[in-house]
């Protein structure tokens, strides 16, 4: 493997199971490809209590500003069902110009890709202030012991962030056509109903809380939110659970929960949502005269990184080596954007996000050069004019 081979490194790092929360090497292999590019490696355990350590690394090269940051995470999803796999999901196979494997797409490639594109920067001897890498192996997970920490200890340490630019796969078909400038929120909202258990022959001795949580239901997901904004979509509302727990059929049960996630746009915060959802379990709760409870778990807020210099940066660059212009974009689900966000402006350009989480993830070769190329323009143009 030679430096400058960003497919070369996707293999060594897809060989790694650093299925979340397992670093099983990856970021060893990381790291020993930077030290002799003249990083400084920082390797960072965090582990909350009742949760399961993660490795981290920060990785440095530089001293002044600006300080241009990849962000990025080795950890991946499980496999699944091996026998759905051409190849091993783990063993890195390039078959007919297509590299397979947990992580090919999301996104040990674009790892590789950014290492191989500052690699060359490197060797130009241009001027630069400083080049740094933050990876985590949470990103997959809860994502408490991961970046968020990362970025805690950055200030600890006096470390600032002028840019951020993280790998995730953006693109809807090749690589460069799509630039993440936000993301939508997510909130998960779980309500349960308690009621009273009876036999079903005598329903007026038993309180029954279906009724209730059909109505919370329809009345949730008939709410609609908004129409969207200037760079999102509308909110969405979706149920994803609705359960009694009941297995028998003469038995009214005693509660039922429901649970829902809302992705939501710029047009509105956690508590306005929160809010939101209180009225209407409110109206349901006096129109059964039943107990509800309602739990909350925000995963996100919305955010957006208004188009100006440093996007325009990032989209000259790809046009630059695909020739088409990127398309501008929120959709998706979370990313560790969300906290990087409250440090820097920060955008997402990556690889294809067709096969993410599948079984037979891929990535084309052809796909992991454009994204390296690209890659070596944005550290070019950043470093010739950083932009403001």
């Amino acid at each position: 493997m030679t430096i400058a081979d960003p497919v070369a490194l996707a293999q060594a790092l897809i060989r790694c199971p650093s299925v979340t929360p397992a670093d099983a090497g990856a970021l060893d292999v990381l790291a020993d490809t930077l030290r002799p590019l003249g990083f400084a490696c920082h390797r960072l355990r965090f582990a909350e209590p009742g949760t399961a350590a993660v490795e981290n690394l920060y990785a440095r090269i530089g001293t002044q500003g600006p300080n241009f940051c990849f962000a990025g995470h080795t950890d991946v999803v499980p496999p699944g069902n091996a026998k759905l796999w051409r190849h091993d999901p783990f063993a890195g196979v390039i078959k007919n110009g297509t590299l397979f494997g947990r992580g090919a797409a999301d996104m040990k490639s674009a790892i590789a890709a950014f290492v191989a594109a500052a690699a060359r920067y490197l060797a130009t001897g241009k001027p630069f202030g400083s080049l740094s890498l933050l990876i985590t192996g949470d990103e997959e997970g809860i994502a408490i012991n991961g970046t968020p920490k990362l970025l805690d200890w950055l200030g600890q340490q006096g470390e600032r962030l002028d840019h951020c630019l993280v790998g995730e796969p953006t693109a809807t078909s090749r690589a460069g056509d799509t630039i993440k400038i936000g993301r939508r929120g997510s909130l998960n909202v779980r309500l349960t109903v308690r009621g009273i258990q009876g036999h079903v022959a005598y329903p007026g001795n038993a309180a029954n809380p279906l009724p209730a949580i059909a109505a919370l239901v329809a009345r949730l997901s008939g709410d609609v939110l908004d129409a969207g904004s200037a760079h999102f979509d509308p909110s969405t509302l979706a149920f994803t659970t609705i359960d009694t727990g009941n297995q028998a059929t003469n038995v009214i049960p005693a509660q039922a929960t429901a649970g829902f996630n809302i992705r939501f746009s710029d047009l509105h915060t956690p508590d306005s949502l929160k809010a939101r959802v209180a009225n209407i379990v409110e109206a349901v709760r006096r129109d059964f005269a039943c107990e509800i409870e309602t739990v909350y778990q925000v995963s996100g807020v919305a955010f957006l990184t208004k188009p100006g210099a440093f996007t325009q940066l990032l989209s000259d660059a790809a046009h630059k080596v695909t020739g088409t212009r990127p398309t501008y974009s929120t959709t998706g689900g979370t990313s560790d954007a969300r906290f990087i966000k409250d440090h820097c402006p920060v955008a997402e350009l990556g690889l294809s996000n067709a096969t993410m989480h599948k079984a037979n993830e891929c990535a084309t070769v052809a796909d992991i050069h454009v994204l390296t190329d690209i890659y070596s323009e944005v550290i070019a143009a950043y470093f010739a004019n950083p932009p403001r």
